[in-house]
């Protein structure tokens, strides 16, 4: 995954907070030979399909415009969903509480992927329980990805009914 470039972000941002949508986040990703740069918006109301198709008519038309990205790629507009990317550090701090997963850039401590609940956010460092025991802080310029693992409340049931 590659974040987005800054002057990108800030007109990511600026035009789709115009149109009434919070820009949570970009990324590109490869997906086998194809490039793609996926968007994540959010708003008071939720997302729909219709605000996926707005916006990304309208982000489509600037980055035509603007040509500030180099090739061939396609365009993916979503909602952040269950499992909610975090990108910035006011994303962890809302999130704090939750179960999350955070891949790095390197190993700390031998590892490059954890799994547990963010407990707090100091200064640049997250904090978090892993293995229902262990403290750890990772430090925000580390992390390559990171998201909420989402729980949508079902329950195991005994046999079939």
């Amino acid at each position: 995954m590659n974040k987005v470039d800054p002057v990108l972000h800030e007109k990511l941002e600026k035009l789709i907070s115009a149109m009434g949508y919070e820009l949570i986040g970009g990324e590109m990703v490869q997906e086998g030979r194809q490039k793609c740069f996926r968007i994540y918006i959010d708003s008071p109301n939720g997302i729909n399909l219709d605000d996926c198709t707005r916006v990304s008519h309208q982000v489509s038309a600037m980055l035509d415009v603007e040509a500030l990205i180099q090739g061939d790629y396609s365009l993916e507009i979503s909602s952040p969903g269950i499992n909610r990317p975090l990108f910035q550090l006011v994303h962890y701090k809302k999130a704090v509480g939750e179960q999350v997963k955070i891949r790095l850039r390197l190993p700390i401590e031998g590892r490059r992927q954890y799994q547990g609940e963010l407990l707090s956010i100091d200064g640049e460092d997250i904090c978090l329980l892993v293995d229902k025991a262990q403290e750890i802080k990772l430090p925000f310029s580390a992390i390559e990805k990171a998201n909420i693992i989402g729980d949508v409340g079902f329950q195991k049931t005994e046999g079939r009914g």
